[in-house]
Formats: structure tokens, C-alpha cells, sequence
């Protein structure tokens, strides 16, 4: 079977599956966060090498000050226990996303995280937090305008590559395959830039409910496409 390089994934449905469940929407997130593990290391099993999760978009801050400030508190826990998990699992995180709306201790939260993990060289985990695909390039363009008016870059050097690389997944190659679960079918301002020719795969599992079985049934997908590059097949 051909293993996708990369994969990305909107994590979607933890409220509704609550819900079905009786339960109030927070502890659909409390649920799904505790399955970010659960699919890393899937991942990492079936040998994927890039694992881009979307957990907090830049639109999601419109919620219920109640259920965002529940999900701020969630993320950071998340991030604090993130750091033995990585070294178990010998996995580097990165957290993607502008994150100069979340708090201080937040972002200490990610950069200790990340260095902590920086050397660790088996499933590499992306989290988007704050992230949104037009803010990203958004922000990647003023970085470039800097750049030209400072000097350090010239007009012929704007390029595709170049602009990638101001992205927030510059040393990251693109996603070959995106999931997103829980039945909508839309990208949500995810990734618009590095989702170019990924092929697209969409569950109506929710996303608690989302395993390794239901990776390996989107990976099953993924090989069945006829993968086509310019008008031919690859």
C-alpha cells in the first residue's frame, strides 16, 4: 500500500457527538483531544511521516466566550502533557498558527514543547492553533514585503518556493492527503496554499470516534485515486 507522506486532518464533530450522547459539547473536546494521541500513533504505525491536525482555526474564536475559553484551557493542558507523550513516542510537535492572540503562558506552553521535542525524529505532529489559511498568507506576504524593503530579497526572487517559504509550514512538505471527519465538506481556511493536489477524503465519523481502522479506510481511498499530474496519470 502507498503510504501518504503527509497528512492533514480537520478534527470535526466533537460537539455533535457529544451531543448524541447527552453530553454537553466540552466534553466532545475533552473526548477528541485525548484521540489526538490515539491517531498519532496510528499514524506514526502505518509509517505517514507528517501529521497536520487543525484544533483551533482564527474564525473559532466567534463561539460561546464559555466554549472557547473552555477550549483555551483544553489546548494548554493538552500541550503541557504533549511534552511526554512526544518523548514517548519519540514525535516531533509544532504548533502552526499566529499565536500573538493567545496568552503568555500559552505560548511558553509551545515553546517548550517544541524544543523539547526538537530533536525527536520519528512522526512529525503539526497543530493549528489560531490558524487560518488567509491570515497565514496574509502574514507571509508582509513578511516578504519586509524582506524587499530591507533589502534581503529582490523582485526576482518572488517566486512560488520563495512565498512558501514564509509560510508557518516552510520546512514542511505539502499534505498528499486531507481527512476531514464528521461529513461537512469544506476546507474551512485550512491550508489553501499547501492543499494545491492533495486529494481530499471525507467521513461522516465524527471525530472521538475516528481510529486507526478509519485511517487506514482513507488511506485505502487515497491509493484508489488515479493520481493525475498535468493530464497524466502518475
Amino acid at each position: 500500500m502507498n503510504i501518504p507522506q503527509h497528512v492533514a486532518i480537520i478534527l470535526d464533530g466533537n460537539g455533535r457527538w457529544a451531543k448524541s450522547k447527552g453530553m454537553p459539547r466540552n466534553y466532545g473536546h475533552t473526548v477528541g483531544a485525548k484521540n489526538v494521541e490515539t491517531v498519532c500513533r496510528a499514524a506514526h504505525d502505518l509509517g505517514i511521516k507528517y501529521l497536520t491536525m487543525y484544533a483551533f482555526s482564527t474564525e473559532n474564536w466567534n463561539r460561546p466566550d464559555g466554549e472557547v475559553a473552555a477550549l483555551m484551557k483544553l489546548l494548554e493542558s493538552y500541550l503541557k502533557n504533549c511534552i511526554k507523550t512526544a518523548d514517548r513516542n519519540n514525535m516531533r510537535v509544532r504548533v502552526i498558527g499566529d499565536t500573538s492572540r493567545l496568552s503568555d503562558n500559552f505560548r511558553q506552553k509551545i515553546a517548550q514543547l517544541e524544543e523539547a521535542s526538537l530533536r525527536n525524529d520519528g512522526l512529525n505532529l503539526q497543530i493549528a492553533i489560531n490558524y487560518g489559511s488567509r491570515d497565514e498568507m496574509m502574514r507571509a506576504v508582509r513578511g516578504m514585503y519586509r524582506d524587499l524593503a530591507d533589502g534581503k530579497l529582490s523582485e526576482e526572487e518572488l517566486t512560488e518556493h520563495t512565498f512558501s517559504g514564509y509560510l508557518d509550514t516552510a520546512d514542511i512538505p505539502d499534505p498528499d492527503l486531507l481527512i476531514r471527519t464528521s461529513g461537512e465538506q469544506r476546507l474551512s481556511n485550512f491550508l489553501l496554499w499547501q492543499l494545491a493536489y492533495s486529494e481530499f477524503y471525507f467521513t461522516e465519523v465524527p471525530w472521538p470516534d475516528f481510529h486507526k481502522e478509519e485511517l487506514e479506510r482513507a488511506i485505502e481511498a487515497y491509493n484508489n485515486r488515479d493520481r493525475r499530474y498535468g493530464g497524466l496519470s502518475k
